[in-house]
């Protein structure tokens, strides 16, 4: 089922709408085209209780204040890049600085800032919206007129199938992913989820959280979340890494077993209300973000929202990458087809 409904009205005077998809286990989704952004997000604990468990806001202007990504779609290029700059085909680029000195999510005007063009579909009964933006070539200072599409569809085995696709007329940067922060529990801090993560390295990052170029084992050390452990057990220790980030906010290179693959790449449990987020991937990475700079500043759905009250696991390539030539690459030239999926898959413990 898919309602909608009018959700305000941008300084631009142009309209912005919230569409609710609702499943047949009554698992429901609200998402508005203003970046794409999960606004809301209801699934069933173990007694059958319906909670919203992502974070997010109660008005449009909230939303066009926010600097927490809460729900958004992210392009062109999701986390960092180093000095907002980088060199390709023997151009010099410079993007927007609005992390420190480094480029973060695409800049000040992101496709998290945009009002992308909507279209509900019916898929084998299943309800959901096809997202479609035209990012203009130096948008945000990006190379490339760049078409976007991002489908969300919500099947009945309680998944939020999320698909990307891009195309562009010239080589540019393209590193889509969706930043929702997650608390199965429906309220409080995340420190008791338990987490698991299949990735055996992380990419260490500087002072400014721009990766080094180096792969690190995760092998005792508090990034070690092969088997399931609660975000809470390492996350305070007196490790260089940790003190960096304020906590987790590191780019977990995933033991893939294929290349470009839909496999697991993590796990998180709430014991209490016994749900289970699962999410799976076609990209070689994920970060993981313990919700560190949540600092009480943000209010919304009947909730103030303090430090760690939610976590976010965002598939993608390693950012900076566009100046490690070692990385997986990130450049979309003419002629491709950039295409990702990512799933979020709800249930609960037995």
């Amino acid at each position: 089922m898919i309602e909608q409904q009018p959700y305000g009205t941008l300084p631009n005077g142009e309209q912005v709408t919230q569409y609710t998809l609702t499943n047949k286990a009554g698992t429901q989704v609200k998402i508005i085209s203003y970046g794409g952004i999960i606004t809301s997000l209801k699934t069933a604990d173990k007694n059958g209780k319906l909670d919203n468990v992502v974070l997010g806001y109660d008005t449009l202007e909230d939303y066009l204040a926010d600097t927490n990504y809460f729900g958004a779609l992210i392009g062109r290029f999701g986390n960092r890049i180093g000095q907002g700059k980088f060199t390709l085909n023997g151009e010099t680029y410079q993007l927007p600085q609005n992390n420190g000195d480094n480029h973060l999510h695409g800049g000040h005007y992101g496709y998290d800032k945009k009002n992308w063009f909507v279209t509900p579909y019916i898929e084998n009964q299943q309800p959901g919206l096809k997202l479609q933006l035209s990012s203009p070539d130096g948008d945000q200072g990006y190379p490339g007129n760049a078409l976007i599409q991002v489908n969300y569809l919500l099947n009945d085995q309680n998944e939020l199938v999320i698909d990307y696709q891009a195309i562009s007329d010239k080589a540019t940067p393209m590193n889509l992913t969706q930043h929702s922060y997650f608390n199965l529990a429906g309220q409080g801090d995340i420190l008791s989820h338990e987490l698991q993560i299949n990735a055996s390295h992380i990419t260490p990052v500087d002072d400014t959280l721009i990766p080094t170029g180096e792969l690190t084992s995760v092998t005792q050390t508090p990034f070690d979340f092969r088997s399931a452990k609660t975000i809470g057990q390492d996350i305070n220790l007196a490790d260089q890494q940790l003190k960096y980030g304020l906590g987790y906010d590191h780019n977990f290179v995933l033991d893939k077993l294929a290349k470009h693959a839909l496999e697991l790449a993590a796990r998180v449990t709430e014991p209490t209300s016994g749900r289970v987020l699962e999410i799976f991937t076609q990209e070689p990475a994920i970060q993981f973000y313990s919700g560190n700079f949540l600092d009480g500043s943000a209010k919304g759905q009947g909730r103030v929202y303090q430090h760690r009250n939610g976590f976010c696991l965002e598939p993608q390539h390693f950012p900076d990458s566009p100046n490690k030539a070692h990385f997986p690459s990130t450049i979309l030239n003419p002629g491709e087809t950039y295409n990702t999926r990512m799933v979020y898959r709800f249930s609960t413990l037995n």
